[in-house]
């Protein structure tokens, strides 16, 4: 009985051509963390970071319905949920590249009518939820940049790595001369003999 646990457990092959090679793995490591990336890309996401407006998104199709959950007679009477709906194609004119290519990977996003889609019934009054369902998705919008858009390296950073590189190559010649002079001196040794 114990051998059917294992079943379901499959193993990976030992090699891969999906995996990368070891030999990537350490090209890739020493590597600056936004080496990957278009730097053209990552200007225009910054810069639209920093001029970010959030009256400059598209208005989303909103609809009303019952919300569920404590609030007594005004939860039944009222239409107080807001669900908004933001289409890809709509929302994504205005957006980098970098963040247009991650929307679908939004928890908002909805496969079925290809839109992000957002709901909020927590506040008793429908322009308060549709309220909230703007600033979640100003939330996600600032979350996706976070996620895609790697930190700008400061001056002092580069000039550290560049220092540490400069002082690795000046190390290697050292050793690379001394090993030189050992050897030479053993050389000399042996023409004396």
């Amino acid at each position: 009985m114990s051998s059917n646990l294992f079943l379901g457990i499959t193993r990976a092959p030992r090699y891969s051509s999906l995996m990368p090679s070891l030999v990537q793995i350490r090209r890739i490591r020493y590597q600056p963390h936004d080496a990957l990336l278009d730097q053209d890309d990552l200007d225009e996401a910054r810069k639209w970071y920093t001029t970010f407006n959030e009256d400059s998104l598209p208005k989303a199709q909103t609809s009303y319905s019952r919300s569920s959950g404590p609030g007594g007679q005004h939860v039944n009477k009222t239409e107080s949920k807001a669900t908004s709906v933001w289409p890809i194609g709509e929302l994504s004119k205005g957006l980098p590249k970098l963040i247009r290519s991650a929307l679908r990977s939004s928890r908002y996003y909805s496969m079925r009518n290809d839109s992000i889609t957002i709901q909020a019934q927590t506040l008793r009054s429908r322009s308060a939820n549709t309220d909230e369902n703007h600033r979640k998705l100003i939330e996600e919008l600032h979350r996706i940049y976070r996620e895609q858009v790697p930190p700008s390296t400061s001056e002092k950073k580069i000039k550290k790595h560049e220092d540490i590189e400069k002082a690795f190559h000046r190390n290697r010649l050292n050793a690379k001369k001394q090993q030189s002079a050992k050897k030479a001196s053993r050389k000399g040794n042996r023409q004396s003999d």
